[in-house]
């Protein structure tokens, strides 16, 4: 076990905003709600996967909705912790610690807000090792956990317990529906598992790997070096383009921020141009018109100066980036996760093959 303590948080965000791949909210805020709970007295425990007892019941928690609206709306601070209570109520036992939804911008912090709460450690991993848009896209529904009884709540104190589904893809559709109508923002607890699932099904030591790329960064950072080929140097892949966001075109549908970018190379880079299309996530990477790079490889942008994660919602013309490519995790590359999380299911029109 270990302590994630005030000068933790800066490396972990920005790391865990370069595994995002753009999405899971704007990690300066969640940031904020975590900086918060320490200087109130909470303490923040972490756990690896390895020391979950069998029996231990552990539940994921995070927020679900459009990062547009999370940037523009803010949270009232308590309302993943108000869904994971909700859900003790529901099954009349507390449960002994918290396993992170996925590792991106604010959905990274938010289930230490939660455990530090509920004054229980929060397990080293997630169920994504990156950030996806839809709730059936996490390791623990993937490989056979149940998306029932789940819980959101909302700023102003509104609850849903949704105690059974038929599954995760009608979790999804049944959550994101509430979720509109509360203000397309809300804190989301579900897949209720013992430790012994926990184990197998999450993607393991993400927090970590996060820490490490955010302090790789910053010591770059420090002595004038490249902080693109500091991330790479802790994350592995490859730096695909770098260039400058020339388009956006972005809307708010359905509880999602969809849309596509167009990237101009420059530098080493001129005269190539690429296309990201994303859903709250970047998704894909076309060039002349051909899916080059698709998930669930990570595709994340970064400032070519400070290495710093452009989330999809802080988009703008102008704005020089680096594209990078960094390998999926193994779990995601099963066929049982590819059926969820490939690019079939987002509608891309090709095989995966990893690009890294």
């Amino acid at each position: 076990m270990w302590e994630i303590t005030e000068p933790d948080l800066a490396p972990i965000a920005l790391g865990a905003a370069v595994l995002g791949t753009g999405g899971g909210g704007n990690p300066y805020l969640g940031r904020l709600r975590v900086l918060q709970v320490l200087r109130n007295g909470g303490r923040v425990r972490v756990i690896e996967p390895d020391e979950i007892a069998d029996d231990d019941l552990l539940v994921a928690v995070g927020g679900m909705g459009s990062p547009m609206v999370s940037h523009e709306k803010l949270a009232g601070g308590d309302e993943e912790t108000v869904a994971a209570r909700a859900l003790e109520g529901h099954l009349g036992r507390k449960f002994d610690a918290i396993a992170p939804f996925e590792m991106g911008g604010s959905n990274s912090m938010v289930p230490m807000v939660v455990a530090a709460a509920m004054d229980i450690p929060i397990v080293n991993g997630d169920g994504m090792g990156r950030a996806f848009p839809e709730l059936q896209m996490i390791t623990y529904l993937i490989y056979g956990g149940s998306p029932y009884p789940a819980a959101i709540a909302d700023e102003r104190g509104n609850q849903v317990i949704i105690s059974d589904v038929l599954n995760a893809k009608w979790l999804e559709r049944i959550a994101r529906a509430a979720t509109v109508e509360m203000g397309a923002h809300t804190g989301l607890a579900s897949a209720v598992m013992d430790g012994a699932y926990c184990r197998r099904s999450i993607i393991p030591h993400t927090l970590r790997l996060a820490s490490e790329i955010g302090h790789a960064v910053h010591r770059a950072r420090d002595v004038k070096d490249d902080p693109t080929e500091a991330i790479l140097g802790v994350a592995g892949g490859m730096r695909y383009l770098r260039g400058k966001v020339t388009d956006v075109h972005r809307r708010n549908a359905a509880g999602f921020a969809r849309g596509q970018m167009t990237v101009a190379g420059i530098d080493d880079d001129a005269g190539r141009t690429i296309r990201i299309d994303f859903q709250n996530e970047n998704l894909a990477i076309y060039e002349n018109d051909v899916p080059k790079v698709m998930v669930p490889d990570l595709i994340t942008l970064v400032t070519t100066d400070t290495g710093e994660p452009i989330t999809t919602e802080l988009l703008r013309f102008g704005v020089r980036a680096d594209v990078l490519v960094l390998p999926a995790p193994e779990l995601l590359r099963t066929p049982e996760a590819l059926a969820v999380v490939g690019p079939h299911a987002f509608g891309i029109d090709a095989e995966y093959l990893p690009a890294v």
